[in-house]
Parts: C-alpha cells; structure tokens; sequence
C-alpha cells in the first residue's frame, strides 16, 4: 500500500465507528458518568437460566388440556406455588436445528442452524441475552455477565464456553466461580489508574502492529481469504470497543457490594444459591442488564447424594434414575422459588421491586431423555410485560425464538426476528 495508514483511517475507511471520537460520539462516557448514579427509572434487565440435560417430563410439566391459570401444579414445580400467579410455563417450543440430545444449551438462545455455513459442521449465531447487551449494555460497566457451574461434568450443555454466543456466533466466555464473580462485579482494581491507562495504550499499541501486518497481505487474497481476513478485522474492531469502554470506566468506581463475599469451594446446590444472590445483587447494582447462568448438574446431583451422574439421570425410567431426576427437578424449583423472592424484596428507587422491571427465563434445549421439541420454558418477571400466572400450550414445534423475539419487543427492543423466529406469541404479550 502506497498511502499512509493507521488504526483510525482503516477503521473509518471500513466504515466501523471505532475511532476515539465516534466513540465518543456515540456517547460511551456520557453514559458511563450516568451509570455512577441511579437511574431516576428502573431499566429493563433479562436473565437466562440453564439446567443442561432436561427435566422429568412426567412430573414437571402441567397438563397441556389445563391450559389458563387454571392449571394444576405438577410435583416438579410444586416448590413454586406461592409464586402460581408470577411465571408462564410454555410447551410447545422447540429449536427446528437442534439435533444434538448432549447440546442443550448451545442453541438454546440462538436458533441458530449449525449446518448454515458450507463446509462446516458447527456455526452459531448471536444469542438472545447478547442481543439485549448490544442495546442496553453501552449504560452499564458490564454489556453482559454470563455465568457457569463449576462443574466437571458437561451435564448437556454442549459445545460452547458459557449460554452466551457474540454477533459473530462465537462462543462467549463465563465466570465459573462464585468468588470470582464476586470480585468481578464489586472488588476495585488493586493497579494503579496511571498503570491501568497504560496497559489499555500497550494493548491499542498492539492491535496497531497486527492491522498493519493484516493489510500488508491483504491484496491478492482469494474470496474465501478476504472473507476470513474481514471476520479477523471484525475481531480487531471488537476489541477496540472495549478497550474504548474499559477506558471510559477506569476512573468509576464499582458499586457497594449488597451481599457478602461467597465463601470459596461451594458447588451444586450451594453454588446455585449463591449465584442468584450475585445475580440479583448485579441486577440491583445496574452493573449489567443481561446474565446468563449455564447452571452446573453433576455437582448439584452430588449434593442431593443421588449417586448417580448427569448422563445416568437423563436416561431415567422407573425407580432409583428417575427419583434422581425428580429431586433434582425439585431442588431447581426450590432454589428459583427463592431466587423470586429476592427479586420481589429487592426495591427499587421508584417503589417498584427488582421483580417488576426483569425477565427471568429458566430452561433448556432439551425436554427429556433425547427428546428435543416441547423444551421446558418457564418465564418469570415484569421485564418484558408478558401474561404471567398461565399454562400456555402452543402449536407443536413453535419456534423457541418467537418466545425470544417477544421478550425482546416487551423490552423495547423491535427486531424483525430472532433466529429462525416466524413471529411473536401474542398470546404471551400483556
């Protein structure tokens, strides 16, 4: 290349609004200064919640000809009842893609079709709770937190590093240990600001090296090339951004932690419990709007003393695997029911609780066994003003992501679609 180049000139000559003044422009440390003070008006806020392989499907879900608010309370959900009147359950949905019974939350959130891309055999696509962080994240220190069990076991999930999937359908990384998480959200950086500032140039200093060296080869590429060349500038782009916002938040401070720091080594069920706590204490603090928690299964069937593994369980038929199923599926309904109290005691500055301004999801991509359609989807929560308190059966093999792309319009965010959405469920919408 014959002209003179560098980091700001490439990044608006692709048209990418990454340089320092379109970023500020765009307003990083307005809303920066703002989020270091409460919102006068309670924001909207999502959290999506995985248990991995499935549920019981005999003693969790109501009866489909019980539909309304009529319904009775199935075993699986009866630690919930004082709650009856604040969560939809909704059957019917599933992933029209998903073919993987050990995958359940790779697409759970996405949609997506792994198949899309020719020539390969894994691709994904931008997950719900990351489509909330590109909205509402820039008024936030965090865009988004997703969470992980800590747990040796995959329990189903699948492929992928957290629930989280980035615009580019790449896996997006979690935080596994409660103390941790702890620390991310409410520890203040030890480094000093002069120091910190420095290691945000050294890393812009970086991205500058590897650009030009990126260009150098870029003529004389084939399609293909260019086209994986393109997705690597994305990245650069990517990281640019947040560097950019990291930088807008060195010099505020994080919030007052309103819950104690969890003590170490905690798992299964103990585990769950403290991540709600940190989830709603996030929440409260308006240090993010969008959590994602891939809830741990091995260890939380360890702590139950079922003796028995995550795959073991999932196979269940009558007697000792199916009791396993069905105590773990009780100690879930336990632990939420107490997460919903917390949301419904945590008070907002305008009187409202913490309850009524979000969206609490808990589910998964797989309904029992191998069986991947009807998949269990439990919604609580005023984020997203939906119809609460009913059994909702909706037509079999209801794209999940109409569920999806109607909390997104009850948020306030109006896409066209979500994943292979074909439209919204007015019959969720309040």
């Amino acid at each position: 290349m014959k002209t003179p180049f560098n980091r700001r000139h490439f990044l608006r000559g692709t048209g990418a609004l990454i340089a320092l003044p379109a970023l500020e422009s765009l307003g990083f440390r307005r809303f920066a200064s703002a989020a270091a003070t409460t919102p006068s008006t309670p924001p909207k806020r999502a959290v999506f919640m995985s248990m991995g392989f499935g549920v019981t499907q005999e003693t969790w879900y109501p009866d489909q000809a019980q539909q309304g608010a009529d319904y009775k309370l199935p075993t699986g959900l009866a630690p919930l009842a004082p709650h009856k009147a604040d969560f939809t359950i909704v059957q019917g949905c599933y992933n029209q893609f998903n073919n993987n019974a050990h995958g359940g939350s790779t697409f759970w959130l996405t949609g997506a079709n792994r198949y899309a891309i020719p020539g390969q055999n894994m691709s994904n696509s931008i997950s719900v709770d990351q489509v909330i962080a590109q909205h509402f994240g820039h008024a936030t220190r965090f865009s988004s937190i997703p969470l992980v069990g800590d747990d040796p076991f995959n329990g189903g999930h699948g492929p992928g590093l957290s629930l989280a999937w980035d615009k580019k359908g790449k896996p997006v990384g979690g935080i596994k240990d409660p103390v941790k998480v702890f620390h991310k959200l409410f520890s203040a950086d030890d480094m000093p600001l002069e120091q910190r500032q420095a290691a945000i140039a050294d890393n812009r200093s970086v991205l500058d090296v590897v650009l030009k060296d990126a260009k150098r080869v870029q003529r004389g590429l084939s399609k293909t090339d260019n086209d994986k060349l393109e997705e690597y500038f994305q990245g650069i782009r990517d990281i640019e951004t947040r560097l950019s916002k990291d930088e807008d938040w060195l010099d505020v401070p994080k919030a007052k932690a309103p819950v104690d720091e969890p003590k170490p080594g905690l798992k299964g069920k103990d585990e769950i419990e403290i991540m709600y706590k940190l989830i709603v204490a996030a929440l409260q603090t308006d240090t993010t709007r969008a959590m994602t928690y891939r809830m741990p299964v091995g260890t939380l069937l360890s702590s139950l003393d079922t003796g028995m593994n995550p795959h073991t369980v999932s196979h269940y038929s009558q007697g000792p695997r199916m009791d396993a199923s069905q105590k773990r599926d009780k100690a879930h309904s336990e632990l939420l029911a107490g997460f919903i109290d917390q949301l419904k005691a945590t008070k907002e500055v305008d009187g409202s609780s913490l309850f009524d301004n979000t969206t609490a999801v808990f589910g998964g991509g797989v309904r029992s066994i191998h069986y991947l359609d009807n998949l269990p989807t439990l919604i609580t929560g005023g984020g997203s003003n939906l119809d609460l308190g009913q059994n909702l059966v909706l037509p079999k093999d209801t794209p999940l992501c109409n569920v999806w792309l109607t909390i997104l319009h009850g948020m306030g965010i109006k896409l066209d679609r979500h994943g292979d959405s074909t439209g919204v469920v007015k019959e969720l919408q309040g």
